[in-house]
């Protein structure tokens, strides 16, 4: 009975162990798994300017991306047999406080539309064209770049610029009447 006494204590120290090796190796591999997910589903934000010189370069080869820019609403052409409409966005500044320099995000849309100098991206996209796409008109674009230098579309979010002129009308004053 001695013998099994003095074996006892030793079995009870390797058993802790085991389960804490085995519960590390699963954390671990858990770890792994959500690390490798969130990079392969990962997008990247863009402003024209940046997808165009890191496309230039490869990094942004079979990645999925988003890209803001501005409407050029001459640019716009739409095959409706083949559903393929295509246009071009220009720059717009990312950067808030740009952006109020500019006179808000109105007004910088105006300014990348008619401003020459500004870097263009042409825009491919498969499907029905979007009521809210014109000039001027904010595109937030899901998609990646190809290898001709033009951006494949999978998903298009447009806002309007009217929707920031003006956002509080003046008030009626009642004691005139």
């Amino acid at each position: 009975m001695s013998e099994y006494q003095e074996m006892e204590p030793t079995s009870r120290k390797r058993t802790p162990l085991k389960f804490i090796v085995g519960g590390l190796v699963i954390v671990a591999g858990i770890i792994f798994l959500i690390a490798s997910s969130l990079k392969s589903t990962a997008q990247y934000f863009l402003t024209v300017d940046e997808a165009l010189a890191k496309s230039q370069v490869g990094e942004l080869e079979g990645r999925n991306i988003r890209v803001s820019g501005a409407v050029l609403g001459d640019s716009i052409e739409y095959d409706i047999d083949n559903l393929e409409l295509s246009f071009t966005i220009a720059q717009v500044p990312a950067d808030n406080q740009l952006l109020a320099e500019e006179g808000g995000l109105a007004q910088a849309l105006h300014n990348a539309v008619t401003d020459q100098n500004r870097s263009h991206l042409k825009v491919i996209y498969h499907g029905p064209i979007p009521d809210l796409l014109k000039d001027e008109a904010q595109a937030i674009l899901t998609g990646e770049m190809l290898p001709s230098g033009e951006f494949l579309a999978d998903e298009i979010l447009l806002k309007c610029p009217t929707k920031y002129e003006g956002a509080v009308p003046e008030q009626i004053d009642l004691e005139q009447e």
